[in-house]
């Protein structure tokens, strides 16, 4: 009997086997609304996509400013970010780039620097492409289960904008 089995011996999920992926794995992490991903993105002045980086919904957005500009083909000319991205660690990092800080001081900062206020209105052109990027529902409510097909389904909508 044991020869002629359908379920080539597996038993139910009881424990016994471990599972495939973990919720920080897939970049799934708790924020006030509940589970959610952030997506980090690099546009050029454009407004087209350059680089994305995936992240739990609980990361914080400055630490990820390294990978997204060590991922540039060439060095940017100026870094145009919210005030999340205002610490010391990013702002050397962009130093260290040669690019110009356009980053808001937060208002806590004992030294407040000064900044393009004309350039950081470009800041929009990232706005405007997530806003490109939620029309599509299954990005804005992540349909996707695996950080993997999520990814690539966010990179075929970059190819499509691209495209526009």
């Amino acid at each position: 009997m044991g020869t002629n089995r359908l379920d080539n011996g597996q038993s139910a999920q009881s424990g016994s086997w471990s599972k495939k992926s973990t919720p920080a794995a897939e970049a799934l992490g708790r924020s006030r609304g509940g589970f959610c991903t952030k997506v980090h993105a690099v546009v050029d002045a454009l407004g087209n996509c350059l680089h994305l980086v995936l992240t739990p919904g609980e990361a914080a957005d400055s630490p990820q400013l390294p990978a997204l500009l060590a991922a540039l083909p060439e060095p940017p000319g100026a870094v145009v970010a919210d005030k999340a991205y205002d610490t010391e660690k990013a702002l050397y990092i962009v130093a260290q780039h040669a690019a110009e800080v356009v980053i808001p001081p937060k208002a806590n900062r004992l030294n407040q620097r000064d900044y393009d206020e004309n350039l950081y209105a470009d800041r929009n052109k990232i706005e405007r492409f997530f806003g490109r990027l939620k029309e599509v529902r299954g990005v804005a409510t992540r349909y996707e289960k695996t950080a993997t097909s999520f990814l690539a389904v966010i990179h075929l909508l970059v190819a499509l904008d691209w495209m526009r």
